[in-house]
């Protein structure tokens, strides 16, 4: 996980129920950041909340598959998709590596991926 360049890589923290920010931020910057090669790496984080509206929202699970098939890594947090009924096994239907997240991102902040916290 450790970063050639540290200011080349970005983790988006998506933690809100807010489809609109989903739609207009997270998802909008995400894609395009890979697809344009802004970063060199783009990774997304379904933490908390946004795990829930993830797992009910088709129009939200489109968007997805289209950035993973851009190359952006996905992930959620498995506490937090855990405490959803159902939610982590939509999440990982989803191809979203569903896992604890409190070491990798910690890892990623001392490594210096830059953080956009939605």
């Amino acid at each position: 996980m450790e970063p050639t360049d540290k200011a080349s890589n970005l983790l988006i923290i998506w933690s809100r129920d807010d489809r609109e920010t989903a739609l207009k931020m997270a998802f909008l910057y995400g894609l395009n950041a890979k697809k344009k090669g802004w970063w060199d790496e783009v990774q997304l984080c379904i933490w908390g909340p946004s795990a829930r509206l993830m797992a009910t929202d088709a129009e939200l699970q489109e968007k997805l598959k289209e950035m993973k098939q851009e190359g952006v890594e996905l992930t959620a947090c498995k506490v937090c998709s855990d405490s959803y009924p159902g939610v982590t096994e939509v999440l990982e239907k989803l191809g979203v590596d569903v896992k604890l997240m409190g070491t990798p991102l910690t890892e990623m902040l001392k490594a210096g991926w830059s953080t956009l916290t939605l």
